[in-house]
Order: C-alpha cells, then structure tokens, then sequence
C-alpha cells in the first residue's frame, strides 16, 4: 500500500520560502509520476508541479512556474517542493500525489486531481503579507 506523508509547511513572510518534502513508501514507484496540489480553502484542488520518477522530467502549474521547483530522491524516495518567493496568495494546504503511469504519455498530461491514485494528509503553507 502506497503511502505518502508530507512535512515542511508552516507561516512564512512574502517574499520567503519553504521546502516541502514528501516521504513515499510502499512501492518502488518506478514508472510513478509524482505530484504536488495544492488547496486553498473555498477553491479547487489546483495542480502546483509534477515529475516523473524515472527520468526526473518536470512539468508545473501557471501559478508554480519561475518560483517553485520539484525535485525527487530516487534513494530516499522522497520528493520535495522547493517555494521561494511566496506570495499571499500561495496559502494553501499542500498534497502530495502519486499514480502509476503510462510511459508513453508526457509527464504534463498528468496535472489534474483524477489522475492520481494516491494521496497524503497534507501540510498547510501560510504565507502573511
């Protein structure tokens, strides 16, 4: 059974970062896409960022692009969400996200929420102006 935890969230000022980190188990995720998503209360599930497991090929979301970076440790079977940058807006709690894949298919086709198979508990990201 895939499971996934996420640590790292917390209250930061505009402007700051934030690392997250997600701590996979359960499989060899070998063929994985791996995901970020985030929510902010009211709103949508909105995709942050992806990466393949395998090759490391990344794939990011409107409001991720030029700040955030995605990144995986095949050894440690871990991903993290690297947040710099941050704006108000950016509150949310943050998932992570994890689905077997079709290796044939890019990477950025798997950016939205039913896609994925697996999910942790998420950390919440408060970012004060």
């Amino acid at each position: 059974q895939v499971q996934l935890v996420e640590s790292g969230g917390g209250l930061v000022q505009t402007g700051g970062s934030l690392r997250l980190s997600c701590a996979a188990s359960g499989s060899t995720f070998s063929g994985y896409v791996m995901g970020w998503f985030r929510q902010a209360p009211g709103k949508e599930r909105e995709f942050v960022a992806g990466i393949r497991w395998n090759s490391g090929t990344t794939n990011y979301g409107d409001s991720a692009k030029g700040r955030f970076t995605i990144s995986r440790d095949n050894a440690k079977n871990t991903v993290a969400l690297q947040m710099n940058g941050l704006k108000p807006e950016d509150t949310a709690v943050y998932y992570c996200a994890a689905t077997s894949t079709n290796e044939r298919l890019p990477t950025s086709y798997y950016s939205t929420t039913w896609q994925y198979d697996y999910w942790g508990q998420g950390t919440q990201v408060n970012v004060s102006s």
